[in-house]
């Protein structure tokens, strides 16, 4: 017997375990690493989060994903070597994290990595007849592992499409073991790139959530500044959004798109909401005219208002909590708008909150080693009872 198949069984069989979860999102600002100790599996779960960092990306590395990512047609061959590339650049951002953390990689169980997403085409995006729902990302498994020497999960998103969802979001799964309250009403919000949320109704059921993406997160806010604020990549604290004004014929506009009707559960990307998309609604509308700093705090108001709108969606949920999560917590302006438009719940802070991704993978790869998927029953809409990640042996 292949001796990493032992190691997996006495791994699955600890009371605890050490994983370390890498998160790498659209806005591709760099890498979060998240070391967590989880006890037991299933509606048993315990995490605790024993060290994080998040590790900026390399302008030229960022360039360079950039030339591949979310575009239809790119260079085949970069594409490729890039998916040992991303792999072996997070490779070294784990060994460097472990050593600065001072912690011996023999005491890893388990590396779980989202890797890098390139493309992603739910079937209400592409509407192509044969074919069905698809997403890529790369960062090679086997790559990581090697390189890390450590037991490596990765490639979550293909189980939950070979069994019927839509390869996003995932964050579902853990936010259910992790929040779900048999008491209150909690919708666990991430705004990143793009913008998520999990409804999870009083009661611990998981065939009663809600999860979806909302619409645009931080990627048009982003997009816009790296183009009109060439030395910046995002509007730290808000400082070009507060120097604008909304305009409301533009907000009004980006709000009628045909996606924010579409039923739960949905995904999307900057493969549709990209700044291709937005130019043609500014031309349209015969908005040229209008500001960079006044474009940037109407798309910030957008998306305030957008996740806003999905969340109205679901109807009255009386004694609800929201508690937000992803790069958008520190737009003050985006937080400021989005209690604007939900003055009838409370929003907070989760703790932990730039963690919460590489957490919830981490949380993932545990539970294909050591969990039954009997904590989420038959599934619930759009997201099955399954399994995720790809193992990949160092040796």
């Amino acid at each position: 017997m292949n001796p990493y198949l032992t190691q997996l069984q006495l791994i699955s069989e600890k009371q605890s375990r050490l994983v370390v979860g890498l998160m790498s999102g659209t806005s591709l600002d760099g890498l979060d690493v998240a070391l967590c100790e989880i006890k037991g599996h299933g509606r048993n779960t315990e995490i605790t989060l024993k060290a994080f960092e998040s590790v900026p990306y390399e302008s030229l590395f960022v360039h360079t994903i950039r030339s591949v990512f979310s575009k239809k047609i790119i260079d085949l061959e970069k594409l490729t070597l890039l998916h040992s590339q991303i792999a072996k650049v997070h490779a070294g951002i784990v060994n460097q994290c472990l050593s600065g953390w001072k912690i011996n990689k023999t005491a890893i169980d388990l590396l779980a990595s989202h890797g890098q997403t390139i493309y992603h085409a739910p079937y209400h995006q592409h509407l192509q007849q044969g074919y069905g729902n698809a997403t890529l990302q790369i960062g090679d498994g086997d790559q990581l592992a090697v390189e890390t020497g450590i037991i490596t999960v990765s490639d979550f998103r293909q189980k939950h499409i070979a069994a019927g969802g839509e390869g996003a979001p995932l964050a579902v799964y853990g936010d259910f073991l992790l929040y779900a309250h048999q008491e209150e009403n909690r919708i666990l919000l991430n705004i990143g790139g793009i913008a998520n949320f999990t409804f999870l109704p009083a009661g611990k059921h998981f065939e009663n959530i809600v999860c979806s993406d909302t619409g645009p997160g931080n990627t048009l806010m982003d997009a816009w500044v790296c183009l009109h604020f060439q030395t910046y990549t995002y509007d730290a604290d808000a400082h070009f959004a507060k120097q604008g004004r909304i305009n409301e014929a533009l907000l009004n506009v980006l709000l009628l798109d045909d996606y924010f009707s579409l039923p739960f559960p949905k995904s999307t990307g900057p493969e549709y909401f990209n700044l291709d998309w937005l130019n043609k609604i500014i031309t349209i509308n015969n908005l040229s005219k209008l500001s960079a700093f006044d474009v940037l705090a109407t798309l910030t108001t957008f998306t305030a208002r957008s996740i806003a709108k999905q969340i109205d969606a679901l109807g009255f949920v009386p004694n609800c909590k929201v508690m937000v999560s992803g790069g958008g917590i520190h737009n003050p302006m985006l937080l400021e708008q989005l209690q604007l438009a939900l003055p009838h719940i409370n929003i907070s802070i989760l703790p932990n909150a730039d963690a919460k991704e590489a957490i919830l993978f981490a949380l993932l790869a545990n539970e294909m080693i050591a969990g039954d998927n009997n904590a989420f029953g038959n599934g619930a809409k759009g997201f099955p009872a399954v399994g995720m990640g790809k193992i990949s042996f160092p040796g």
